[in-house]
């Protein structure tokens, strides 16, 4: 039988923070903005190495041309790829998300469906709003650069926007990656095609100290090939905490409907005992 995960939210875990990392020795050249962005690059590369999971309650809105949605999630992202999402509605969860490696289960209680499938762009957007693979949500939810994104490389260059200090990876032949950084923290994540168009642009604020981790409690990203627009802001974060396995294991309930995703015309398939 289907039934819900209680993960303890009541206090955030305390965390012992390492020593600062040594700042990357400057290089003949160097300008000033450059020596800064290799740092808050180290910075955040040692935050990537903290940062294991994340569970919150959140508020989402998702707006793609004259569809809007808002609604209240619990969210739970545990790295590299796990995520379970429970979408709420005035009579209580109105769908239940688990992807947890290459499988996705979902299950809507109010018609006791539950639906397999594959854990891929698709399936994201389609129920969390969020087109990318679900290693790529991950990160996108716990304000972490994607994993196509080198740490351990200097900048190609780095120029800045407003107050934000942006470096930025690759060229104009194979695409760029730029990471922008306000007040030492990651603010955004732009990823730019070779034809020059944005495959998707991620903005990071409102930072809170969690533990001893630099986190955001506002995540907001822009999709401009899907034309949509998704906004988490996270009310009690959590970091690190201990998240079981089994929170991205669902079970379907005695009687429900069942359905593969992964057939084109969402054919339904017998019940299972």
């Amino acid at each position: 039988m289907l039934l819900p995960v209680m993960i303890e939210t009541s206090a955030c875990i305390i965390i012992h923070t390492p020593a600062v990392p040594e700042a990357p020795t400057p290089i003949p050249g160097w300008s000033e903005d450059k020596y800064q962005a290799e740092k808050m690059i180290e910075a955040l590369a040692e935050r990537d190495r903290r940062l294991a999971c994340v569970q919150t309650p959140a508020v989402m809105e998702y707006t793609a041309g004259a569809q809007h949605v808002k609604a209240k999630e619990d969210i739970v992202a545990k790295r590299p790829g796990n995520l379970r999402v429970e979408a709420m509605s005035p009579f209580g969860v109105a769908l239940l998300l688990a992807a947890q490696g290459s499988d996705l289960a979902i299950f809507e209680p109010g018609q006791n469906r539950f639906m397999r499938g594959q854990a891929n762009a698709d399936t994201l957007y389609r129920y969390v709003r969020i087109p990318m693979a679900p290693t790529d949500a991950v990160g996108l939810l716990m304000g972490l650069a994607p994993p196509e994104f080198v740490l351990n490389g200097t900048a190609a260059s780095v120029s800045t926007d407003g107050a934000m200090l942006v470096a930025s990876f690759g060229d104009a032949a194979s695409g760029t990656r730029a990471l922008g950084f306000t007040d030492g923290n990651l603010a955004m994540v732009r990823d730019t095609g070779s034809d020059g168009s944005v495959k998707y642009e991620v903005r990071y604020s409102d930072y809170h100290d969690i533990g001893g981790v630099m986190f955001p409690y506002v995540v907001d990203a822009s999709f401009p090939a899907a034309g949509s627009h998704v906004t988490f802001r996270y009310l009690r974060p959590i970091v690190n905490g201990i998240i079981p396995d089994s929170t991205f294991v669902l079970t379907p309930a005695p009687g429900a409907t069942l359905m593969n995703l992964s057939l084109d015309d969402g054919g339904v398939f017998p019940n299972e005992s």
